[in-house]
């Protein structure tokens, strides 16, 4: 009777772990230290899939940076192309849109603010655009190029200055509608 008893607790084991992470879903926290975990801002959970350095002369860089608006001037000599790949999911049981490409922002150490330009989607497949989610829907797109490409996200391109490096940690604020003060994720760099 032990040993049934016993093994019956071992098998409800996995279902018990997987009921725990779908509560924390909906309980995350607006802030989060690393890109690793979801944050949640307003009614809909982000998370940071990749950040990083652009290179213009990469081969893969250059599709991160098709779409540019025209008259975009290339960084200075003293900053560089930062983009931050994110993921969206609607884990409640209504209808969201995503936040807009403007509701983003990266702020250093010494306060400087750095805003996301536009990419055009219908020239660059990974561009953030604001979507309406329906329950348990994603950004991006399931079958996408964004969701098969290395990034998971979708991009969000940033011209940050080259002091942002002694300014660590670099924190990306996602101004959600209704939302008090921004969700924020610490990003790599």
């Amino acid at each position: 009777m032990r040993v049934r008893r016993s093994l019956i607790l071992i098998s409800l084991l996995p279902l018990a772990a997987l009921l725990s992470a779908c509560g924390a879903r909906g309980s995350q926290s607006t802030v989060a230290d690393t890109g690793a975990f979801y944050v949640r801002a307003g009614a809909l959970t982000y998370q940071v899939q990749i950040s990083r350095e652009l290179n213009p002369y990469s081969v893969e860089d250059k599709g991160y940076l098709a779409g540019l608006p025209a008259g975009t001037t290339p960084p200075a000599t003293d900053e560089e192309w930062f983009a931050v790949f994110v993921w969206a999911k609607n884990f409640t049981h209504h209808t969201h849109v995503t936040t807009t490409p403007a509701s983003f922002d990266i702020v250093d150490t010494q306060g400087n603010t750095y805003y996301p330009i536009q990419l055009n989607p219908s020239v660059n497949p990974y561009a953030w655009t604001s979507m309406t989610l329906q329950p348990n829907d994603q950004e991006p797109v399931p079958n996408s190029t964004a969701f098969f490409g290395p990034t998971g996200g979708q991009e969000l391109l940033f011209k940050i200055n080259d002091t942002a490096y002694a300014n660590r940690p670099l924190t990306l604020q996602i101004h959600a509608p209704g939302q008090a003060t921004p969700s924020t994720v610490s990003l790599d760099l």
